[in-house]
C-alpha cells in the first residue's frame, strides 16, 4: 500500500437544494471539498494511506473540514492549524442548457495566507511514495507558488513521484501567470493530468481539429497535445480527460493516458449527471491508485475514467465509491441494475 500526500485548499461548499438557483429558497447545503482533498478521499476509499496537507483555522468551521476528511480515513495529522477563515465556494448546479455557476469567496483564507515556514516538507514526506497537487493551489498567490516549489523539491529529494492536475481556473489568475508558475513547477512533475482545455489555457498547446463548445473532440489532436507536453517537460505520463458536453446534465466522458510509447484511450461513458464537481479529481485519484497498484497503461486509464464516471452520479465533491465498484464498471457492467 503506497502512502500519498496531497496538498491544497479544502473549502466550505454552500449549494442550494437540488437544482434551485441561488436564494430561490432559504436553504443551502453545507459540505466540504477541494481538488486535492477530493483526491485524498478517493484514495482513502480505495484502501490507500492518504494524507491531506493544508492550513485551517482552529475554530469550529476549520474542525468541521478536518472531521469531513477523517470520516473517510484520510490522515489529517499533517494539517497546520492557524489563520482566521476557511475559504467558501457557492455552487449552483446547472440543468439542461443552463450551466452550473461557481462563485469563490476564498480571499484571506488560512491556506491563502500560509507561509513557507508553516510546512516541514522533509517531515511530511517521511515514508511517502507519491505527492499530488493541482494548479489551483499555486493560483492562490505567489506565496503558494513558493510553497509548492519547496514541496516539489523536497519530494524529488526523497524520490517521491509527483503528479499534478493543471486545473486552470481563470477566476484565480491569468493565463500568463499560470503559464509562468506552472511552467516552473512542471519541471518537477512525473505524471501530468489535464482536461481538454488546460494545455491550451496554461501552455498554449491546442488539440487540432477539436471544437469543445461545439462538442467535437479529435482524439489524434490530444495524442499530439500529450506528446508536446511530454517533450517540453519530460513527464513520464500524461493523462487527459475528454468531456463532450451536450447539456449540463448529459455528457460523454472518456480519457487517455500516454506513456511516451503507448497512447491508450478508455471506453466512452454516456453520463446523466447528478453532480459534476470533483469529476476531474476522481479521475486523478483513480489514476494514482491504478499506477501505484501496478496496472498497465490501458487498465490504468480505464480504472480512472470508470471511477470518475461513478463520481458524476454522487452529490458533493467527494467520490464515495470502492475499488470493487470501479472495477465492476471498468469491466463492462454499466447497466446500473439494482444489486441484490
Amino acid at each position: 500500500m503506497g502512502r500519498i500526500i496531497t496538498f491544497g485548499e479544502i473549502m466550505l461548499r454552500l449549494a442550494p437544494n437540488g437544482y434551485c438557483r441561488f436564494f430561490q429558497n432559504d436553504q443551502m447545503q453545507a459540505t466540504f471539498g477541494g481538488g486535492e482533498a477530493n483526491v485524498a478521499v478517493s484514495l482513502a476509499n480505495y484502501g490507500m494511506d492518504a494524507a491531506f496537507v493544508t492550513k485551517l483555522p482552529a475554530h469550529a468551521i476549520g474542525q468541521g473540514a478536518v472531521n469531513a476528511l477523517r470520516q473517510y480515513g484520510v490522515d489529517t495529522s499533517l494539517i497546520v492549524r492557524g489563520g482566521e477563515r476557511v475559504g467558501v465556494y457557492y455552487l449552483e448546479k446547472g440543468a439542461s442548457q443552463r450551466g452550473s455557476v461557481c462563485i469563490y469567496d476564498r480571499a484571506h483564507s488560512a491556506i491563502q495566507e500560509a507561509l513557507p515556514s508553516d510546512f516541514d516538507w522533509d517531515a511530511i514526506f517521511e515514508g511517502a511514495d507519491w505527492f499530488h497537487f493541482t494548479g489551483i493551489t499555486p493560483a492562490l498567490g505567489s506565496n503558494l507558488v513558493q510553497i509548492c516549489k519547496q514541496a516539489c523539491e523536497a519530494a524529488k529529494k526523497r524520490c517521491v513521484k509527483i503528479s499534478c492536475d493543471l486545473n486552470y481556473r481563470g477566476k484565480l489568475w491569468t493565463r500568463q501567470q499560470a503559464g509562468e508558475a506552472m511552467g516552473m513547477l512542471c519541471q518537477y512533475v512525473d505524471v501530468c493530468i489535464a482536461n481538454e482545455e488546460d494545455a491550451k489555457d496554461v501552455f498554449g498547446i491546442e488539440a487540432a481539429g477539436s471544437d469543445i463548445t461545439g462538442g467535437k473532440l479529435e482524439r489524434e489532436g490530444y495524442r499530439s497535445v500529450a506528446a508536446q507536453l511530454m517533450a517540453r517537460f519530460g513527464f513520464e505520463k500524461v493523462a487527459i480527460t475528454l468531456r463532450t458536453s451536450f447539456s449540463a446534465n448529459d455528457n460523454d466522458w472518456a480519457g487517455m493516458l500516454y506513456d511516451g510509447k503507448d497512447c491508450c484511450f478508455s471506453k466512452t461513458y454516456h453520463l446523466h449527471i447528478v453532480d459534476r464537481v470533483g469529476g476531474g479529481d476522481s479521475f486523478g485519484g483513480g489514476l494514482i491508485y491504478a499506477l501505484l497498484s501496478g496496472k498497465d497503461t490501458q487498465a490504468a486509464v480505464e480504472f480512472a475514467v470508470a471511477a470518475s464516471a461513478l463520481k458524476h452520479s454522487i452529490e458533493g465533491d467527494f467520490n464515495r465509491v470502492s475499488v470493487a465498484e470501479v472495477e465492476k464498471l471498468a469491466g463492462g457492467d454499466a447497466s446500473g441494475r439494482v444489486q441484490r
